[in-house]
């Protein structure tokens, strides 16, 4: 079976790295601390912006699959030097370059977001997101390289934590029928993608030729709001209905100036004050990934965090 190189181990890195295994591909994992062997993963330990060694562990590889996330406020340093090095060792190596990208490059838009749509984010966080596609989209243009860009909503699901807006600050209160705080507007549609069709997304276009060379959307649901979903999760998890509430701007303004995580969102706050509806119909239209249905996720979601937390409440006893 083929090579698989995952640069990044964080929810979709590690995703993608899990499934490509479980189709009997042979995956390479790289991050800047290394970890442990897993069944059918090697992890290698090295800094990607380091193109010489990135493609030393590349050689040989069918694709090179770009899940990297570099701290939210070092994107405008880091990621320039990174998606060089990926270009470099993408077209060294002869590998397909799959990058997983986000809707940020279009800033704030009326209506559903298609690939169609201009890359006219005008915030630094999605220029450099469309700055990272445009030299890859380039040089496939030239000849001199392969790549594929598939964009996702905010995720949902297994594995996904603090970084998540339905993750670590919604399940474990509303597990314990507590309230949820939200940033923006509880009651504006809102696309979430499924992490695991993510990584199914990622692996399939890495085979398919006719998808390269441009940008496509991860299949994803129909979008619902904040209060929707956390409606979903309490129904399934049986703890009855909990309040949820909009973070107010004044309090995100007073806690940015105290948390570099916050003070980056203000840039992006646009997309929970408004309707932010992804369409995945192009995808769907021409490949074989569908969406998992919602509550397939939700309940799939609800049994990690289960397990997650039961895990954390033993560890703690024992300690």
């Amino acid at each position: 079976m083929s090579f698989h190189v995952v640069i990044g181990f964080g929810p979709a890195g590690a995703a993608t790295a899990r499934l490509l295994a479980e189709q009997g591909r042979t995956v390479r994992v790289v991050t800047r601390s290394g970890r442990s062997p897993e069944p059918g993963i090697e992890h290698v330990a090295l800094d990607a912006t380091d193109t010489q060694r990135l493609t030393e562990a590349a050689r040989g590889a069918a694709a090179i699959h770009s899940c990297a996330a570099p701290p939210y406020h070092r994107w405008a340093d880091d990621w320039p030097p990174l998606a060089s090095s990926l270009c470099a060792a993408a077209e060294a190596t002869g590998a397909v370059l799959v990058v997983l990208g986000n809707l940020y490059g279009y800033g704030p838009v009326d209506g559903p977001m298609t690939e169609e749509l201009p890359l006219a984010a005008t915030g630094t966080k999605g220029r450099v997101r469309v700055a990272v596609w445009e030299q890859a989209r380039k040089l496939h243009e030239q000849g001199r390289i392969r790549a594929v860009e598939v964009r996702a909503s905010d995720f949902f699901g297994p594995g996904v934590t603090d970084g998540g807006h339905l993750a670590a600050r919604v399940v474990p209160p509303l597990l314990r029928g507590r309230p949820v705080t939200t940033l923006g507007d509880p009651d504006a549609p809102h696309s979430w993608t499924y992490l695991p069709d993510v990584a199914r997304t990622l692996a399939e276009v890495a085979d398919e030729e006719r998808a390269w060379g441009r940008a496509w959307h991860v299949p994803t649901q129909p979008a619902l709001s904040v209060r929707e979903m956390v409606g979903r999760l309490c129904a399934q998890a049986g703890t009855g209905p909990v309040a949820v509430r909009g973070l107010p701007s004044a309090v995100v303004g007073v806690a940015s100036l105290f948390s570099p995580l916050i003070r980056e969102l203000k840039e992006i706050r646009y997309q929970f004050d408004r309707p932010f509806v992804v369409n995945s119909s192009a995808y769907e239209a021409a490949f074989a990934v569908r969406s998992t249905p919602v509550d397939e996720q939700v309940k799939a979601t609800l049994e990690w965090w289960r397990e997650r937390l039961a895990t954390s409440d033993r560890q703690g006893r024992q300690g």
